[in-house]
């Protein structure tokens, strides 16, 4: 079965037009069978009586005259009985060729016979006498037009055309059916990704206006809890803030002896990060439009800043040039995933792009422990450390779940994958639009 509801159900309502419309015609054919075969035999036996009383009227001179006015003006013709005549009978399979015989025989007699065709020649063929005990007997040809009509061709070609505008019919209803919940599906998707999209055209029928309105509204919800969210997140960052720099002041002025003074500075110092880190996941779909990018530049400039602070990246991104990002948060998730790799790795980090007519890949491998394979979707997770080598059990564990918002808001995915060699490459995959 196709997966589009579009065409399963254009499928099943043309299925319900041909095999309804097969079951009319072969109910009509059945119906008509019986009054085509009482015409057909009427115009026969009136034709026979009419020929016999004609004969009968007529001198024995002129009956050869009158047999040519039949064959002429009617295409009637009259033959003589052999008793070397080949005959074939009338087909047995065919409804109205049964009944066509039968009342044909009940009309001029149990002594009648009637063929489809004689000597080689088709036609209808029929037996008669001129009396009872006229040894004679002679074989009425009529043309086979005369007596049957083309089913197909009358009715046929109004059942094709009835089939057509059945099927316009079909697709219309379909499609009807199926585009309200098409915009549905990309409006999910949309919100899946952390977007609010436009609201849904409450119409149509009922079931699809209180899904439209339940969808909605649900999306409304959402973005509200969302939105919620992200202010008290940022607004317990900010409050935090101000007391974390007098800490840090007063640490500086007060404490005399250095390592517990360097002790406090690191404490504010690491609380401050994870302050950071709230913020950055708090406004990781902020809003930020989709622009042209130079990817390029925009990775060199991520690449600067690390080296600048004693963090030197091999890298690789020939392979990219402009596509459409939202570049604020591809930073800060390229910036994540280094950071990653110089925490837990601790070593060489490489970072490479490329680019082909369909995405934009970003990796960032390093030569650390790795990851177990089982545990890739768990650390996407906020708030979720991996308690090994790879842990830090200072960290907020929001970092890769950062990640994964941007790569969803750029119809993309995180993949955690073993490097050749050992270590991890945090591999992030985004559509390029």
């Amino acid at each position: 079965m196709p997966r589009s509801l579009l065409v399963r159900t254009f499928l099943l309502l043309a299925t319900l037009v041909l095999a309804s419309t097969v079951g009319w015609l072969a109910l009509f054919s059945h119906i008509d069978a019986e009054p085509r075969a009482r015409e057909a035999a009427s115009l026969a036996t009136s034709t026979v009586n009419l020929i016999r009383a004609s004969l009968f009227a007529a001198t024995p001179a002129k009956r050869p005259g009158l047999f040519a006015e039949f064959s002429s003006r009617e295409g009637i013709r009259l033959l003589p009985v052999e008793e070397d005549d080949k005959v074939v009978g009338i087909p047995e399979d065919s409804r109205f060729h049964v009944l066509m015989r039968e009342n044909i025989v009940r009309r001029l007699g149990p002594q009648t016979r009637v063929a489809s065709e004689v000597n080689g020649e088709q036609g209808l063929w029929v037996s008669f006498r001129l009396d009872d005990r006229d040894d004679d007997e002679y074989w009425m040809v009529m043309p086979r037009e005369r007596v049957t009509r083309s089913f197909a061709t009358r009715w046929l070609s109004w059942a094709g055309l009835a089939v057509v505008l059945a099927l316009l019919f079909a697709w219309l209803i379909a499609s009807r059916i199926s585009r309200p919940l098409k915009a549905m599906a990309r409006s999910a998707r949309a919100v899946g990704q952390g977007r609010m999209p436009e609201p849904l055209p409450e119409d149509g029928a009922l079931e699809i206006r209180e899904l439209a309105h339940a969808f909605n509204t649900m999306a409304k919800d959402l973005e509200r809890h969302e939105r919620d969210r992200s202010e008290v997140l940022a607004g317990i960052s900010h409050d935090l803030r101000t007391p974390l720099t007098r800490l840090r002041l007063e640490a500086e002025l007060s404490v005399a002896d250095d390592n517990a003074r360097q002790g406090i500075v690191a404490d504010i110092e690491q609380m401050e990060a994870v302050i950071s880190q709230f913020m950055d996941y708090a406004r990781a779909d902020s809003g930020e439009a989709p622009v042209a990018t130079d990817l390029a530049a925009l990775l060199s400039s991520i690449g600067e800043r690390q080296a600048a602070i004693g963090r030197p990246l091999e890298i690789d991104i020939a392979g990219v040039s402009t596509a459409v990002v939202r570049p604020k948060a591809l930073t800060r998730a390229v910036t994540n995933l280094i950071d990653n790799a110089w925490k837990y790795a601790g070593g060489a980090t490489r970072l490479s792009a490329r680019r082909d007519e369909r995405q934009l890949i970003i990796d960032i491998a390093d030569r650390g422990p790795g990851i177990p394979a089982d545990q890739e979707e768990r650390l996407k997770r906020p708030f979720t450390r991996l308690e090994d080598a790879r842990t830090n059990a200072t960290g907020t564990g929001l970092g890769l779940a950062i990640v994964e918002r941007t790569a969803r808001l750029h119809d993309g995915s995180l993949s955690l994958l073993p490097n050749t060699g050992g270590g991890l490459i945090a591999r992030l995959t985004l559509r390029a639009g």
